[in-house]
C-alpha cells in the first residue's frame, strides 16, 4: 500500500514526536508499504522518510520547485517529483496514495489531512484517514471532532471513519481492516 504522511517540517519540542516517526519509517518499510510524503528532508518529514529507505523501503516525495529550490529536498529517495506548487502537490500525493496519514505538524498538515478527508466523506475516494497521535498530540482536536458532532456540523459515521492510534501498527492495521462509509448525499 502506498501511504501518504503529512507532517511537521519541524521536529517539535519532544523526542518522542522523532521517535514516533521513526517508528512510522520502520513499520512501513517493514510492512512492505511505500511512502508518499512532501520530499523534505526536514523535521519530521525527513525522519520518517530517512527511516524508511534506512529499513529497506521505497519513499516517494512530491516537493514544489520552491521548496527544492531553498535546499530542502531530500536526495535519498526512491522517487522526487518536483511539480510547480502546493495544489499539484496534494493533487500527485493524492493520486499515488491508497491511505492517508497525519503524524504531528502544523497548519499544513492539518489542511492537508482535512481535504483528504473532505473528499473521502464526498465520496471522491474511499481511503482511509487516519491521525497518528503521538503522546496525545491529537486529543483536543479529536475531541473537537466530538464537539462538531455533538452540534450536527459533522455525523458520526464521518467522524467514525478516521483511524486513530497513538502507534504505527495500529495505523496500519486500521488501514487493513478499513471499510469506507456511504458519501453524503447519496
Amino acid at each position: 500500500m502506498k501511504v501518504a504522511v503529512f507532517c511537521g517540517s519541524s521536529t517539535g519540542n519532544d523526542p518522542v514526536f522523532e521517535e514516533g516517526a521513526r517508528a512510522m519509517g520502520q513499520a512501513l518499510a517493514e510492512g512492505g508499504h511505500t511512502l508518499v510524503y512532501g520530499g523534505g528532508k526536514v523535521g519530521l518529514m525527513g525522519v520518517v522518510a530517512s527511516a524508511v529507505m534506512a529499513h529497506g523501503g521505497e519513499a516517494i516525495g512530491v516537493i514544489p520547485r520552491m521548496l527544492k529550490e531553498r535546499e530542502v529536498a531530500h536526495d535519498g529517495l526512491t522517487e522526487l517529483y518536483v511539480v510547480d506548487d502546493m495544489h499539484e502537490r496534494k493533487a500527485r500525493m493524492n493520486s499515488l496514495a491508497q491511505a492517508f496519514v497525519a503524524m504531528p505538524g502544523g497548519p499544513g498538515t492539518l489542511e492537508e489531512i482535512f481535504e483528504a478527508w473532505t473528499w473521502a466523506q464526498l465520496g471522491y475516494h474511499e481511503k482511509p484517514c487516519a491521525f497518528y497521535n503521538i503522546a496525545g498530540y491529537y486529543d483536543r482536536l479529536l475531541g473537537f471532532f466530538d464537539t462538531m458532532c455533538q452540534h450536527a456540523f459533522l455525523k458520526e459515521p464521518y467522524r467514525d471513519m478516521l483511524v486513530v492510534g497513538d502507534n504505527a501498527a495500529e495505523i496500519l492495521a486500521g488501514f487493513r481492516h478499513y471499510k469506507s462509509p456511504q458519501a453524503k448525499w447519496r
